[in-house]
C-alpha cells in the first residue's frame, strides 16, 4: 500500500522516495528555504533541485536548518548543458555539493541531452559516483530517440532515472515503456501541468467524486503507475495538501479517463537542439 514513505528501488540498488518536492522556478533566498523546510516538516524526504535553478544554496541552508538527518533525505541535483564534459562536469558537481553543503547527492542528472560530450559527461559522473560524491546517476529530458542514437550504444550502464515532463496532457507511454524495459525509473516533473488545466472538466469531476483537489488527483495518478513525482509549491498549506494523496485510490475507470487526455502539451518548450527530439 502506498504511503508517504513509499520508495522505488533504482537499478543502482538505492531506494528513492516516490513522492518528492521540486523547487524549479523558486527564487534563491528565504522563500525557497522556507518552502523546503515546510516540505520536510510535512513529511517529504526527497528534494529535487538543479544548478541552473540558482537555488542550491537555499536548499542547502534548509537542509542545515532541519532536524531531519541528512541520511534520511534523498537529494537530487543536475548538471546543465553549459557544464557538460569531463572537467566541466566534475567542477560543476563539486560546486553544487559546496552550495548544497553536503558531501554527496543521492541522484545526479544530466539536465538536458546534447549531441556532443554526453558520453564523456556520463563517464565523469560514474567516476564521481565511485568516489562517493554521488549515489545514483541518471538523465533528464531524454527521449527514445536520444537514448537510442547517441547514448545507450556508447555507455557501459543505463541511467537509474529519466526525469521528464509528464502529466495526463503529456502522457508519454512509448517513452515510459522504453524506460521500464531498460530498467530506468521514470520521474515526472511539472505533474500539475503548471496549473494550466485545473478547470478541466474530467479532472474536476474525478476530484469531486474522490473528495480531493485536482492537484491531489494528478499526483495520485502518477503514484499509482509507479512513477516518481515531484510537485512544487511555495505555500505551506499546498505543500501539505500535496502529501495527502495516500488515503484514497483512483479507480480503473478514473485512471483510464486520465490516461485518455493526452494532447502532447509541453509546458516546458525550450530545447537545446530543436531538430533532435
Amino acid at each position: 500500500m502506498l504511503d508517504i514513505n513509499s520508495t522505488v528501488t533504482l537499478n543502482s540498488g538505492h531506494e528513492m522516495p516516490q513522492l518528492g518536492f521540486g523547487v524549479f522556478e523558486v527564487d534563491d533566498g528565504q522563500v525557497c528555504e522556507r518552502a523546503v523546510l515546510a516540505a520536510l516538516e510535512a513529511g517529504y524526504r526527497h528534494v529535487d533541485t538543479a544548478a541552473i535553478y540558482g537555488n542550491e544554496a537555499s536548499v542547502g541552508r534548509a537542509l542545515a536548518a532541519t532536524d531531519v538527518p541528512r541520511e534520511e533525505i534523498f537529494l537530487t541535483t543536475k548538471v546543465f548543458i553549459r557544464d557538460l564534459g569531463r572537467e566541466q562536469t566534475r567542477a560543476a558537481c563539486e560546486a553544487s555539493l559546496k552550495r548544497l553543503g553536503t558531501d554527496y547527492v543521492d541522484l545526479y542528472l544530466i539536465h538536458w541531452p546534447i549531441r556532443d560530450v554526453i558520453v564523456e559527461t556520463w563517464e565523469t559522473m560514474q567516476a564521481l559516483r565511485d568516489e562517493g560524491k554521488i549515489r545514483s546517476i541518471g538523465v533528464s529530458n531524454f527521449t527514445v530517440q536520444r537514448f537510442e542514437e547517441s547514448f545507450l550504444p556508447h555507455v557501459s550502464e543505463v541511467p537509474a532515472v529519466n526525469q521528464i515532463e509528464l502529466h495526463p496532457f503529456l502522457y508519454r507511454t512509448e517513452l515510459i515503456e522504453f524506460c521500464r524495459a531498460k530498467g530506468i525509473q521514470p520521474e515526472a516533473y511539472s505533474p500539475l501541468v503548471r496549473a494550466q488545466k485545473m478547470d478541466h472538466p474530467t479532472l474536476k469531476g474525478i476530484a469531486e467524486r474522490c473528495g480531493k483537489s485536482v492537484a491531489q488527483v494528478l499526483i495520485r495518478w502518477q503514484l499509482q503507475q509507479g512513477i516518481v513525482v515531484i510537485p512544487k509549491s511555495v505555500h505551506a498549506e499546498r505543500i501539505r495538501e500535496n502529501t495527502q494523496v495516500f488515503d484514497f485510490e483512483l479507480s480503473d475507470d478514473d485512471m483510464g479517463a486520465l490516461g485518455s487526455l493526452n494532447e502532447d502539451l509541453y509546458t516546458i518548450t525550450w530545447r537545446p537542439e530543436d531538430d533532435w527530439v
